[in-house]
């Protein structure tokens, strides 16, 4: 084994999480790559997600590790635990585990090894399998890789060389990649799917007209960091939900976030109350409410955040009362939010720590993160502009990004798939969950 760099270390010693869990099955030290899968219940859909790994290229796999985390607490449903031990047994007899994977496992589901009721979740189910996967890596070449997928995801035969390949010319530390769910089980689901995604495509499609720093996907399937800036970021959360969004707005900050090119994952959209949010819960709620289960936020909220942006960006000399007026000429709305969060006080702090200003904008952009804008556009839906469908929703938004406005949610999730990296191959087809290889 290599020594892990010093950063690395210094993170194993003082941050990395502490428990009776370790790596199964394989012993290799000199991986490149590392594909951590939590797996909470998830023995039906695995095998499948598996299956389209092994489709990738031999020399690639030969070097990543596959690494799933079957996990629970200990206040899981009786079914989660019963259905976690049948994975552990299938890992462990090989029965349908592909054999082209370097495949390991961490059994966070029997005896002391159950996550605790008050911390357990995804979260730390994506830490363990991460921390755990510093030790396994090969430090002597360049860009050694952390990848996140999930146990209903799947994945292309090229997705192991578009990580690979956008790392080793990418100046950021962190990446997404592109996505398109796949169809549901029955039309009712498959209209809730379309609509969810189609939200997620137009918030980020708004951030983007904002020109926000954090105008990325957060989905944890779609995550990918080197590891020295997974460490740099201080490693995953132990959140039970929303795992992601905060990893990938703390990666934004400390070695920044684009997208990959060349691939695609396909999570499932099953409907599910697992999580209080997400893409399981949403589409469970459209089921349940119908289509106002998920509402838009209205350009206007897009409009007035690039505004705001803007005008930090360009008086980023001014004090706080200067800005803090500027703030209240664009929109009371604006105003109100800035007060309640405390930015005139903020702001004095950051013109005394921060005299230059590119570092102030920066420590700026910190501050007013991906978290507070989502709390702006909040406050301006409940007191200026209701959220609205998204035929009313997405024909000013494509205006104001150059783009053909339709009123057709179908026509307008085709754009933005084809605008957000995904062609309209790549999501045509029903793709089975096992044995099979995607279309590239």
């Amino acid at each position: 084994m290599t020594s892990p760099p010093p950063e690395v270390a210094r993170y194993l010693a003082r941050r990395a999480v502490s428990g009776p869990w370790r790596i199964d099955h394989n012993d290799r030290e000199d991986f490149r790559t590392v594909v951590v899968i939590p797996a909470l219940a998830e023995s039906a859909t695995l095998p499948g997600t598996l299956a389209t790994l092994a489709c990738n290229p031999p020399e690639r796999l030969s070097e990543t590790l596959v690494l799933v985390v079957v996990n629970h607490r200990t206040d899981s449903a009786p079914a989660d635990k019963a259905d976690n031990l049948r994975t552990l047994r299938m890992l462990t007899a090989g029965s349908e585990t592909p054999p082209e994977l370097q495949l390991a496992w961490v059994n966070a589901a029997s005896g002391e090894r159950e996550l605790a009721e008050k911390d357990g979740g995804v979260g730390l189910a994506r830490k363990i399998g991460f921390d755990l996967a510093l030790s396994r890596l090969d430090y002597s070449r360049p860009n050694p890789l952390l990848v996140s997928l999930d146990a209903d995801t799947l994945v292309g035969p090229d997705y192991l060389d578009a990580l690979r390949n956008h790392f080793h010319n990418a100046a950021a530390g962190g990446a997404v990649l592109p996505f398109c769910h796949r169809p549901g089980h029955d039309p009712a689901q498959e209209k809730a799917i379309a609509r969810y995604e189609l939200f997620l495509r137009a918030h980020v499609l708004g951030l983007q007209t904002a020109k926000s720093p954090y105008a990325f996907h957060t989905i944890g399937s779609t995550m990918a960091c080197r590891a020295s800036a997974y460490v740099a970021a201080g490693g995953m959360n132990r959140r039970r939900a929303g795992e992601d969004f905060y990893f990938l707005q703390q990666l934004a900050k400390t070695a920044g976030v684009v997208q990959v090119s060349g691939s695609v994952v396909h999570p499932s959209g099953r409907p599910s109350a697992r999580t209080p949010f997400g893409t399981g819960r949403s589409v469970e709620a459209q089921l349940q409410e119908g289509a106002k289960a998920i509402l838009f936020y209205p350009f206007a909220c897009y409009r007035l955040l690039g505004q705001w942006l803007r005008l930090v960006a360009s008086h980023v000399e001014s004090n706080e009362q200067r800005l803090t007026a500027m703030a209240f000429q664009l929109h009371e709305g604006l105003f109100e939010f800035l007060e309640r969060e405390s930015f005139p006080t903020v702001w004095k702090r950051l013109v005394v720590n921060h005299p230059r200003p590119d570092g102030r904008l920066k420590a700026f952009h910190d501050w007013f993160d991906g978290l507070k804008t989502t709390r702006l556009i909040h406050h301006l839906c409940t007191s200026a502009w209701p959220r609205c469908h998204p035929e009313q929703a997405l024909p000013p938004l494509l205006a104001a990004a150059g783009l053909k406005p339709t009123e057709d949610p179908r026509e307008q999730l085709s754009l933005l798939r084809r605008l957000q990296g995904v062609e309209p191959e790549r999501c045509a087809d029903d793709f089975p969950a096992r044995n099979v290889c995607l279309k590239g």
